[in-house]
This record gives C-alpha cells, sequence and structure tokens, in this order.
C-alpha cells in the first residue's frame, strides 16, 4: 500500500477535515464514470479510497504513522551505515591516492636533482671552454703586444748605442766622412738633439706598448662571466572533491547554512548562495583533497532540491496546484493557495480550464541577477463529492444539443 498522506496529497499533521477534503476532492477528479476512456481510474479511485479509510480511523493512522517512523528510522540508520561505508572507502581511496601522490613527489624531485646535476656539469663545462678560448685570446693579444713592445726597446737601444758612440769620437767622426755623407743635403744631418728625440719617442712607445696590456682583463672577465638562473616552477592544483547536497525550497529561499559531507569523510559548510536551483553548483576554494607537494584542491557540491508535495521547481519559477469546482472554473471565483513566501490570494478569471496558469512574480526562488522568479498557479478542475442529478442531466442535455 502506498503512502495515504502522499495518495492524498496532505500533510502528516494535518487534520480530519483537511483530509475529508482532500479525499471529496480526488475522489470527484478520478471517478470512473467521469472518466470512462482511463483504463487507470477505478485503481486510483479505489487507492484513494483505502487511504482516506486508513487515515479518517486514529487507531488505523495511529498504526501507520508508528510503522512509517519505525521504516524511517531504519531507512536512515541504513543511510547512516551506507554514508559510513562511504567514507570508509573513500578515505581509503584518498589515502592510496595520497601514497601514489607522494611516490610520484619523489620521483619528480630525484629526476629535478638528475637535471639540476646535469644542467650544473654542463655549464661547467662551458665555462671551462669559455675560459680556454679567452686564455688562447689573451695570449695572443699578449704576444703580439709583447713582440711589439721588444721590437721597440731593440730599436730604441740601438739608436741610444749610436748616439753613445758619436758622443765619445767625435773626432773620428768628423776626421773621416764618407762620400756619400758628403754629398747629403744638411737637413738629414743626425745631431744630438734628434737622437735624444728619437730615443723618447721610441720609449714612450714602448710604455704605450706596455699599458695596452691591460686592455684584454675586460675582454676575458666578459668572456668567462655567465648567468644562469632557474624559474620556480608553480606547483600543481589536486583534483576537485565532489559532493551532493540535497536542500528543501525553504532553504533556498532563506539562503540557509548548509553542511555536506566529502567522500574523504570531512564536513564542510556553507550558505546557499542568490541563484541556486535544481543542479546548481558551488565550488568552494581550497576545500578538497590535500596532497603533499600540491596546491589544495576545491570540493564542488552539487545541489539536489528535495522533492515537495505542494510544489514543483522549474529553473527559479515554483510551480502549485489550485484544485477548483466547475461552477468556480465557470464564474471564476477569489482563491488562496500555498505559496514558498506563505499563503497566497488568487483571483481565478471565468471560464479558466485546466490548462491555464496563473502567474505571481516575485514568488519564486532568488535569481543571481537579484530578483526572484514567480510562483505558477496550475488549475485543476475538480468534480463534486457525490454525483448530482441536475448537473448530470444538465451535462447530458449539453453533450446530447438539447437546450432546455
Amino acid at each position: 500500500m502506498r503512502d495515504p498522506y502522499k495518495v492524498l496529497g496532505v500533510k502528516r499533521d494535518a487534520g480530519a477535515d483537511e483530509i475529508k477534503a482532500a479525499w471529496r476532492n480526488m475522489a470527484k477528479a478520478v471517478h470512473p464514470d467521469h472518466n470512462q476512456g482511463d483504463p487507470t481510474a477505478s485503481a486510483r479511485f479505489a487507492e484513494i479510497g483505502r487511504a482516506y479509510e486508513t487515515l479518517k480511523d486514529p487507531r488505523k493512522r495511529n498504526l501507520f504513522d508508528n510503522a512509517l517512523r519505525m521504516a524511517e528510522a531504519k531507512k536512515q540508520e541504513q543511510t547512516i551505515m551506507q554514508q559510513r561505508q562511504a567514507a570508509r572507502e573513500a578515505a581509503a581511496r584518498a589515502k592510496a591516492a595520497q601514497a601514489n601522490a607522494e611516490r610520484v613527489m619523489e620521483e619528480l624531485a630525484r629526476a629535478n636533482a638528475s637535471a639540476q646535476k646535469a644542467a650544473a656539469a654542463g655549464a661547467r663545462q662551458q665555462q671551462a671552454g669559455a675560459s680556454e678560448a679567452a686564455e688562447e685570446m689573451v695570449e695572443r693579444i699578449f704576444g703580439a703586444q709583447a713582440a711589439r713592445a721588444a721590437g721597440a726597446q731593440g730599436q730604441s737601444q740601438t739608436h741610444s748605442q749610436q748616439a753613445h758612440a758619436q758622443q765619445a769620437h767625435p773626432q773620428q767622426t768628423q776626421a773621416k766622412p764618407h762620400a756619400a755623407d758628403a754629398a747629403r743635403p744638411p737637413e738629414h744631418e743626425t745631431t744630438d738633439s734628434e737622437a735624444a728625440r728619437a730615443e723618447e719617442e721610441h720609449m714612450d712607445a714602448a710604455v704605450a706598448a706596455g699599458a695596452n696590456m691591460s686592455l684584454p682583463l675586460s675582454l676575458l672577465t666578459s668572456l668567462v662571466r655567465r648567468f644562469t638562473g632557474a624559474g620556480q616552477p608553480g606547483l600543481e592544483k589536486a583534483p576537485d572533491e565532489v559532493a551532493t547536497a540535497t536542500v528543501t525550497i525553504e532553504d533556498i529561499m532563506n539562503g540557509s547554512w548548509t553542511t555536506v559531507s566529502l567522500p574523504e569523510g570531512r564536513e564542510v559548510g556553507f550558505a546557499l548562495p542568490a541563484g541556486t536551483t535544481e543542479g546548481h553548483q558551488i565550488r568552494l576554494k581550497g576545500q578538497g583533497f590535500k596532497l603533499p607537494g600540491m596546491q589544495r584542491g576545491d570540493a564542488v557540491v552539487n545541489i539536489h532540491i528535495a522533492p515537495d508535495a505542494r510544489f514543483s521547481v522549474d529553473g527559479f519559477d515554483v510551480h502549485a496546484v489550485l484544485p477548483l469546482n466547475i461552477e468556480n472554473a465557470v464564474l471564476g471565483t477569489e482563491a488562496r493557495v500555498d505559496g514558498p513566501l506563505g499563503p497566497v490570494n488568487v483571483t481565478v478569471p471565468a471560464w479558466s480550464g485546466s490548462d491555464k496558469t496563473i502567474r505571481i512574480p516575485g514568488q519564486g526562488l532568488p535569481n543571481d541577477s537579484g530578483g526572484k522568479g514567480d510562483l505558477v498557479v496550475e488549475l485543476r478542475i475538480m468534480l463534486w463529492e457525490k454525483p448530482d442529478a441536475k448537473v448530470t442531466d444538465l451535462m447530458r442535455s449539453m453533450r446530447e444539443g438539447l437546450f432546455l
């Protein structure tokens, strides 16, 4: 037997009058005489009758309530056991994943150390090659400059010796002139001042050559100086941890604080933000898996809205059903319907059929743009509790075209 409360569409704390009214309305709607084309009408009508027989009798209702509480307690106990088992399995998987991550990080560390050693060895080899090349260049530069300095020094010594010889034997030089010297013009004669000047110039050249020997040191420094660096790699992020939270319509309307159990066994809490609806995902930064050597992952919570006997949810709109009898559907009426924010007065226009809906703005779920969805009232035409002869005759006359 199905839950009689669900069959009649009433709450578990409904009073006797409310149960009776619900039974009347549903019995009218599913009566076999008015649903001759529906083969399931008799079964549904009988089910409604059994549900009403159970709930109208206080003793039967009490027995059913006790059995229902025991079943719910057993189901909750099973659910807790399943959650604990799932938490243990998730903890085991997380532990295995952590061990695998640690092994991977160790292998990466070893590989990184080997790569750094190889890079350091290559850098030393490159530095040694650069030093050798610089030394060869310095030797070539220094050798050429030393040769030039030695030549300049030898030439200056030769001129100096000639000058000293002229000073020591002036008479011999003047007494025995060569024929070529006699024919030489006067301006090419070598005097003491010219010899001294030539010696001074050669000494200056030698000093300049010695001074230029220090220039290749800066070249050597620029050749052997090498800059190396390795950027600090960014830490990889751990994978997300996914869970599902079941909430009610009232929780979403009030932005209630909600807790959810993660697969690894931890519980996290969060407030339901505006824009939450069925299938919505909420990402909690840094609340996921924590693995060594990695950034902590996120927790991703999938929102599921619990079924409600009064409402159904379509996006941010909340749908409710308003039963009507024939006369109110034809003539129109003022009615009252339950909404997520409380009872709402509804004006039903005349000649409103079961395919008509009445939309009440701002009575639905809060959206992410600062507004709210609508309350959509769906009209359902119900028959009287008992057949009425006059109404039956009127309907027969209308069907057969006999208008009185």
